[in-house]
């Protein structure tokens, strides 16, 4: 299985970019989606996920509003929209793929399948 994520870069408060995620060798359409984050210095935390059928979207509190998780079934493909990015946004961007909620769908535990990061910065 690979997830690869692609779209980070710098950006200036207030922009945007639109993060990519490929998916390979699993049944896309069988998995539900997500995205996580880790900040310099610190801890991996969750960002926004979805269901695998795209009917049901979940957010951190701190992205809610500004971020959107979406996702293509047939092109294998989870993307995530930031808006209104902030220097606090400013963190490894890593996709990964969960068959079943074991605890939360903001739990680590949670998921199958992780991929490679993509950085995101932000200036102030």
């Amino acid at each position: 299985v690979q997830l690869q994520a692609s779209g980070g870069g710098l950006v200036q408060a207030g922009g945007s970019l639109r993060l990519s995620c490929a998916a390979s060798g699993l049944t896309f359409g069988s998995y539900g989606m997500g995205w996580f984050r880790q900040a310099p210095g610190k801890g991996r935390e969750f960002a926004a996920a979805i269901d695998r059928s795209a009917g049901t979207t979940w957010y951190a509190g701190s992205v809610k509003g500004r971020f959107t998780i979406s996702r293509d079934n047939a092109k294998n493909t989870v993307y995530l929209q930031m808006n209104s990015l902030k220097p606090e946004d400013t963190a490894v961007y890593s996709c990964t793929a969960y068959s079943r909620v074991r605890t939360s769908i903001a739990a680590e535990s949670s998921y199958d399948y992780w991929g490679q990061g993509t950085l995101v910065t932000v200036s102030s």
